[in-house]
């Protein structure tokens, strides 16, 4: 890929990194509704494949091969979310992106996305920025109009979720959390704060990475103009997964040990209550994997088993 550093100085670069396992049926849609983006960025798109077995790899370089837009980088494992983005973050950041746009690639952005996020940006500078983020079947329906933080144990959840936009999401205004769905780091946020916490493997991260900047003193924007569509769930399988019962067991109390320091033993009631009475949900409806899926997330915590999981990834 040509180095942004032999197009000009006067540009501002935006790096685009995807994440791909198993995605080829999601990777073009997103690729080009990128770009097919109008904005003043120099824009390159870095896919990071985490050894998809679907044949991703070769669709991608067939597509986008002998494209200078878009850079594609193989992996010889499933290595996590994490690092997969940490990967293209360093080599974003050694050919020296402005700014880095984390983006889940079983999305599509609004023709003006990045043009609204860039604006943000400029309105907040040394800030992350995140969209608003409708469901792609149901794109009246939101997903996230960014992310508010319980008070007491630091519990992450989506504002507007699952509401039909009316409009009442409309200010552009600080929140305590965005989702690793779609993220704008500014360079100078990446130098300052780090990359994303190789811990996790798959979930997590982004909450992890949102009270890290809350700690440093960095803001988070919501910018409700910048748009987009995710197919909620697709590289997971959903919420109703083993791979997903056992990486938020585990991670939830990763991140809490790290953030929550004296109110951790608080937590850890709240989380006992919550995960019971899910899995006493799980079997009543006869899913026992499940909750096999969260004891070995909370035993492969209390073991210091941290990354990439013995038996989902």
């Amino acid at each position: 890929m040509q180095a942004w550093q032999e197009w000009g100085t006067n540009v501002e670069k935006l790096a685009v990194i995807l994440v791909n396992y198993n995605g080829k049926q999601y990777n073009e849609a997103c690729i080009e509704s990128l770009l097919a983006n109008q904005t003043s960025f120099e824009q390159k798109i870095i896919v990071v494949d985490n050894a998809s077995k679907d044949d991703s790899i070769r669709v991608l370089k067939e597509r986008y091969g002998t494209d200078t837009r878009v850079e594609l980088i193989a992996l010889e494992d499933n290595y996590g979310f994490s690092y997969a983005n940490n990967v293209g973050i360093r080599k974003a950041m050694a050919e020296g992106a402005d700014y880095v746009l984390l983006l889940n690639n079983d999305t599509e952005i609004s023709e003006d996305m990045l043009t609204q996020l860039e604006a943000c940006a400029k309105r907040h500078p040394d800030s992350m920025i995140a969209p608003k983020i409708y469901y792609s079947d149901h794109r009246d329906v939101i997903w996230s109009a960014g992310g508010k933080v319980s008070p007491m144990i630091r519990k992450v959840s989506h504002i507007g979720i699952d509401q039909v936009d009316r409009g009442q999401f409309e200010e552009e205004i600080e929140i305590g959390f965005a989702t690793g769905c779609a993220l704008l780091i500014p360079r100078g946020v990446i130098e300052q704060a780090g990359l994303l916490d190789e811990d996790f493997f798959l979930y997590y991260e982004d909450t992890e990475y949102s009270l890290r900047l809350a700690k440093m003193g960095i803001p988070i924007y919501f910018c409700p103009k910048a748009v987009m569509y995710h197919k909620v769930g697709a590289s997971s399988k959903g919420a109703d997964s083993p791979l997903c019962a056992y990486y938020i067991a585990r991670n939830w109390l990763i991140c809490n040990k790290k953030h929550l320091r004296g109110r951790y033993l608080l937590f850890l009631v709240y989380y006992v209550i919550n995960r019971s009475v899910c899995c006493l949900f799980w079997l009543a409806h006869g899913k026992a994997v499940l909750v096999q899926a969260t004891w070995r997330g909370i035993r492969d915590f209390q073991q210091s088993r941290y990354g990439k999981s013995r038996y989902y990834g």
